[in-house]
């Protein structure tokens, strides 16, 4: 054999004995473990649909203003000779009391002229009337008589009235807003003399939608035609004070009774017994200065037998994810009556009993098959509210 034989002879063999080698080595390795396949089904987490009475509370704001507000003015003139220590902005007065009072030199004068010109005219009168009695006097003198002396009468309740002017004061407990006059000064009728309220009630408006108003229990005319005001739901007012958050009771007593033409809403007042804890109190803790602006809670009306699902659960507003008694996911499009903050209340598009998915799914199909986490009823109030409230602004 050739030495270029020989040398092909060579690799073929060295070629053999390693396929031969690597045939036997993989004959020796174990068989690959055997794993099952996982379910790659979604993990949702589902709630049980049920039906209970349900009492709607609908949310409003508004500034607290006085009920009465009065801005002061001078009847008559003349210099301000003085003025209570209490007549400043923020002062408390109580009803009737002195607030200013305007020189009374010669209103006080004015009345002794009209005192006396009434006593000389009274003389006048029953000389003229004695004579006619005698036949020696006129009718016609004695109808002057008769006039001269009702002038007088009526002079002298002027300069008294006039007199009264002098003092400023109101018929009500209140406090000062604006002061306006100071001592000294010298004031015509009509110059302002500044702003004053009575703090034993307050009221807020509080704006409502038609559609909130679908919801509330109203004061009709028929019902404050005659006071003025009439009892009507109950309103819960909260602010921040001094860094904390506090809370005053009050209740709508009235509706304005028209449409606001400008942004289309209706306007309840509510009223705030004793704001200023000055007298029998409002029930809450602290004072409600006027000005305050306060969100308010109004109690509604009650549906019965109604659904209510987290508000975390809707999917564009509309949609619920429904899931079959097969664990398969389902969109459908619900009716909701009125929603809030944590929850929507359905009217239509689900039944007590179905269950729906509280979970977020990217790309969810009708039909797919899912994992299902039953959520205890204990703690489904807790989550809803926890999650809902960054839902409010997507929806």
């Amino acid at each position: 054999m050739t030495r270029k034989g020989k040398r092909a002879l060579l690799i073929v063999s060295i070629l053999a004995g390693a396929i031969l080698a690597a045939f036997g080595l993989s004959t020796m390795k174990p068989p690959p473990e055997s794993k099952d396949i996982a379910d790659v089904a979604p993990l949702v987490n589902v709630i049980t649909l049920d039906a209970a009475d349900t009492s709607f509370r609908i949310a409003s704001q508004g500034t607290i203003q006085p009920r009465t507000e009065t801005t002061l003015s001078a009847e008559i003139s003349g210099a301000i000779v003085s003025i209570s220590p209490k007549f400043v902005a923020g002062g408390v007065f109580r009803r009737g009391e002195e607030l200013l009072r305007i020189d009374p030199s010669n209103y006080a004068a004015a009345v002794d002229r009209a005192k006396a010109m009434l006593a000389q005219r009274k003389i006048e009168f029953d000389g003229a009337e004695k004579l006619r009695s005698q036949g020696y006097r006129a009718e016609a003198e004695y109808a002057s008589a008769v006039a001269a002396l009702a002038a007088a009468k009526a002079d002298l309740v002027n300069a008294e009235r006039n007199l009264e002017r002098t003092i400023i004061s109101l018929p009500y407990a209140g406090m000062v807003r604006t002061k306006s006059a100071d001592l000294g000064q010298y004031v015509n009728p009509g110059t302002t003399l500044g702003v004053t309220f009575a703090t034993d009630i307050a009221e807020v408006r509080l704006p409502l939608t038609d559609q909130d108003l679908a919801f509330i229990d109203l004061p009709n005319a028929t019902d404050i035609q005659d006071s003025g005001s009439s009892a009507g739901p109950a309103v819960k007012l909260s602010a921040v004070q001094q860094g904390e958050s506090r809370s005053w009771p009050a209740q709508i007593v009235r509706s304005e009774g028209v449409v606001d033409e400008k942004n289309r809403v209706t306007y309840a007042v509510a009223r705030i017994v004793d704001p200023y804890h000055l007298g029998s109190g409002n029930g809450g803790d602290y004072p409600l200065p006027v000005g305050t602006f306060v969100a308010a809670s109004i109690v509604g009306t009650t549906a019965i037998n109604v659904t209510r699902v987290p508000r975390i659960a809707l999917r564009g507003n509309r949609q619920l994810s429904f899931v079959d008694a097969e664990d398969r996911l389902y969109i459908r499009d619900v009716e909701i009556l009125r929603s809030d903050a944590d929850y929507a209340y359905l009217r239509s598009g689900a039944k007590v009993g179905d269950r729906i998915s509280l979970t977020t799914i990217e790309s969810p199909l009708n039909g797919m098959k899912v994992r299902v986490s039953e959520i205890p009823e204990d703690v489904r109030s807790t989550d809803a509210s926890q999650e809902s409230v960054a839902d409010v602004d997507k929806s």
